[in-house]
């Protein structure tokens, strides 16, 4: 009879790299967690602790319906404002840096997780990322779309930043 060596569980079903994780760990500094779901964008700050990380702020996209956004809440606008409203968070919670944790989602330069990082280094929060991965502003504020959505966009923003 053969023995087989079974490997982590969450390495089989492809949703952690930990050779990655462990790069990122070594570091001692929080996480910053981008996760894109099917409806929303999610951005935690996590930190490391021996009996399991610590999440230390969280924001859904889903929160910014409660401050009168209409549109979608996965486009590049919203996951700019989630990233906005997370950094406020953070300020709140004297949470001033983090490095990135994208896991193992496709990152394309001037995509949503992109524009949720901009968000959050608008907001005051550090994060070293070269400033090339960022989509163009006319995109983040919706223009692209269409006019009322720039409109909406500017006032939420300005709204999160009071």
């Amino acid at each position: 009879m053969k023995k087989t060596r079974l490997s982590y569980s969450r390495k089989i079903k492809g949703k952690t790299n930990y050779k990655k994780r462990l790069e990122l760990l070594k570091s001692r500094k929080n996480r910053l967690v981008i996760r894109r779901t099917n409806k929303y964008i999610i951005i935690q700050i996590v930190s490391y602790e021996s009996d399991g990380d610590k999440i230390l702020a969280s924001v859904n996209s889903k929160e910014l319906k409660k401050l009168g956004w209409k549109n979608s809440c996965k486009n590049i606008s919203a996951s700019y404002l989630t990233g906005l409203l997370l950094g406020k968070k953070a300020e709140d919670k004297k949470l001033k840096e983090a490095i990135l944790d994208l896991g193992l989602q496709t990152h394309i330069k001037g995509s949503s997780l992109y524009s949720a990082l901009k968000g959050v280094v608008d907001s005051g929060f550090k994060v070293p990322v070269s400033k090339k991965v960022f989509p163009p502003t006319d995109r983040i504020e919706g223009k692209h779309i269409s006019e009322k959505i720039s409109k909406e966009f500017e006032g939420l923003k300005n709204k999160i930043l009071k």
